[in-house]
């Protein structure tokens, strides 16, 4: 038999798509209603068979570091792409912790009678179909999936070709786990090429089916998909998160909290990228941060100041501030106190994740009110932004945007609202 035109091969792709979503828009009705122990019975068993099946599981994801390292891709790459038992397991507890979280749907926000008897309720729903587009992380596909079935969306994900074989003895877990608990399979479907050109179809929404794009990825990834989409989209940009250490701070604190903001995982979206250093601080306060560094294995990018107190320190180059380098490498820069840190976040930070480290309320509340981030931390390491560590679970992803969701995105940020009137016979006067 000849192989199929290249324009077959196109038409073929694009039917099967567009019979995903309307598989995803048929389901995405029946989950708006499921109900919440269904779901949550769903959830367990997904978790359940994450541990059943964790060897087929690290066998894909072998093959899939295994042809990472081949083609020369960076560690921090390769370590977001890499499972372990305790990766496993997380997913796993991240799947029960989701079934333990009060099911958002249905949920009265708010409620009031007017005047004229009329009662009004803002009442959670689901969006409805959400499509998730994700590089080199296959814990999205367990967080994603359940996360969409608790809020009661339909799902489809699309992971990149490097994580394909893992997304995809994940999936098949999370396929498990639905019919175990009676609900349908297509609630969260894997696209099943890497063709590229299956983005194109998802972005487009296929044909009406698609209610918003969630996408998690690098700059690149995330351009893309803002650029061409046509449907709404939970922007999550770069992780230029920053940590400012303030005169005030107290030393200790501050190399502990440094230290594991840069380096606990470099290649996550909240590690810190850029240290800011107040001028006034003590000189053994920069010190000892830099020394920090240095001797966790982080190389040091730094200004003169910088420089001055260790020879180890490499001169910053002007595009290191502002750069998401998920890697051990951070970029150091003494700035004119709380004023000259928040200028500098406000020029050349992502709006994601920023932290304070400081005794003094005061300059901790200007950064947190000043400081227009989705998170903004004092005293706390800018690893904590994760939605599990939020309560949430499990998220999706950081949303960077300002519409409907921000920060990290759980069960809440994946439903809207309807507003539910009930009268007794009311008519409006002409």
């Amino acid at each position: 038999m000849s192989a199929a035109r290249p324009e077959q091969k196109s038409q073929d792709l694009r039917e099967a798509m567009f019979a995903i979503g309307r598989a995803a828009r048929v389901v995405a009705r029946a989950l708006a209603l499921a109900p919440t122990a269904t779901k949550n019975a769903a959830l367990r068993a997904m978790a359940a068979h994450l541990r059943q099946d964790s060897a087929v599981i690290l066998k894909a994801n072998a093959a899939d570091a295994e042809a990472a390292q081949a083609a020369g891709l960076a560690a921090s790459f390769i370590d977001r792409l890499r499972l372990t038992d305790e990766r496993i397991e997380a997913m796993a507890r991240g799947l029960e912790d989701i079934a333990e979280l009060p099911d958002p749907v249905g949920a009265v926000l708010s409620e009031w009678t007017r005047p004229n008897g009329l009662n009004i309720a803002r009442v959670r729903v689901p969006i409805g179909v959400i499509g998730i587009i994700y590089e080199s992380r296959p814990n999205v596909t367990a967080d994603a999936g359940g996360l969409c079935l608790k809020s009661g969306n339909a799902a489809i994900l699309r992971t990149g070709s490097d994580a394909f074989r893992s997304a995809s003895a994940i999936h098949a877990c999370l396929v498990a786990g639905l019919k175990a608990a009676g609900l349908p399979e297509d609630s969260i479907q894997l696209i099943p090429t890497t063709d590229r050109a299956a983005v194109g179809h998802l972005l487009s929404g296929l044909d009406g089916a698609v209610d918003v794009i969630v996408p998690r990825g690098g700059r690149s990834l995330v351009e893309r998909v803002q650029s061409d989409a046509r449907v709404p989209v939970f922007a999550h940009l770069e992780g230029i998160c920053h940590t400012y250490v303030d005169k005030a701070a107290d030393p200790v604190m501050a190399k502990d909290i440094v230290v594991n903001a840069k380096m606990r995982r470099t290649g996550v979206c909240g590690a810190t990228e850029c240290l800011l250093v107040d001028r006034a601080a003590p000189s053994e306060l920069l010190a000892g941060l830099v020394t920090a560094l240095l001797d966790a294995g982080c190389e040091v990018r730094g200004d003169e100041a910088a420089r001055a107190v260790d020879a180890r320190v490499k001169p910053a180059a002007t595009n290191d501030f502002g750069k998401e380098f998920l890697d051990s490498i951070i970029a150091l820069k003494t700035v004119e106190g709380v004023d000259g840190a928040i200028d500098h976040i406000t020029r050349l930070g992502s709006q994601h994740t920023d932290a304070i480290i400081t005794s003094d309320a005061a300059t901790a509340n200007q950064f947190l009110t000043q400081v227009d981030s989705a998170i903004v931390l004092h005293n706390a390491s800018t690893q904590f932004a994760d939605g599990g560590e939020f309560g949430f679970g499990a998220e999706i992803g950081i949303a960077t945007g300002k519409l409907h969701a921000r920060g990290p995105v759980g069960v809440e940020q994946l439903t809207s609202f309807k507003y539910v009137v009930r009268g007794s016979g009311q008519i409006r006067p002409g």
